[in-house]
């Protein structure tokens, strides 16, 4: 790994809809925005050469201090995202520097992703081209159609997707380059190399790499935080 060079890319944006109009991305856990513990545990990584925040342009300024503050030392800078999700990645994509050899995007609003996790994830990557954090889903999952069950998946092959996604650079760019022939646009960052035939390996996470969606989930997080120490 030693020659592995990663940019990260953290995605900010989003409505924040489902958190009543707070911004989850400055709410804070333990005294700390979430948004910063998410940056903090990619500036620790030495394989991580610089982040870059993609965000609604109000919300700029605000993050931009914030990494001065908490001196996140690979911070290059916080760009507007678009209106999706693949719009804003791709945003901060562009601003990465092109001698970066693995993309590795992540959700703002998962405050507490294993650094360790994160490393295999990124070997991973160096081998399939694609790596994204994982785990079996717990619950009974049920497809249904106009508020009726119509199947039940067998649980033993279906996982909760997380973040960070990594990918080999060239990999994500093959897939960008798709999509925008295509006139696609994937909510998931893997579903843009699987559109061109990669196999995305699962490198297996926690169950503590939570997203920030709901007001409910801050004391969720507090717990988790808890917990970690």
């Amino acid at each position: 790994m030693s020659n592995t060079t990663v940019s990260a890319i953290i995605a900010c944006g989003g409505s924040s809809t489902r958190m009543n109009g707070t911004n989850k991305q400055l709410c804070e856990i333990g005294g700390v925005p979430v948004c910063v513990r998410s940056m903090l545990i990619f500036d620790g990584l030495d394989e991580v050469t610089e982040i870059i925040v993609s965000a609604r342009e109000e919300d700029i300024p605000a993050i931009e201090a914030l990494a001065e503050k908490y001196k996140v030392t690979k911070f290059k800078c916080a760009v507007k995202g678009g209106d999706t999700r693949q719009q804003s990645v791709f945003a901060a994509f562009m601003q990465t520097d092109k001698s970066t050899r693995y993309i590795a995007v992540h959700d703002g609003a998962r405050p507490f992703a294993d650094p360790e996790k994160i490393i295999k994830c990124i070997k991973d990557a160096s081998v399939f081209g694609g790596s994204a954090l994982g785990v079996p889903v717990k619950d009974t999952i049920k497809t249904v159609n106009g508020g009726l069950i119509v199947d039940t998946p067998d649980r033993s092959s279906l996982y909760a997707i997380q973040t960070p996604q990594v990918f080999r650079r060239d990999v994500y760019v093959k897939g960008v380059n798709f999509a925008l022939d295509h006139e696609l646009d994937f909510t998931d960052d893997c579903q843009l190399i699987e559109a061109v035939g990669v196999k995305v390996c699962v490198t297996p996470s926690d169950y503590g790499n939570i997203k920030i969606t709901t007001p409910e989930d801050i004391f969720i997080g507090e717990a988790v935080l808890k917990s970690k120490k």
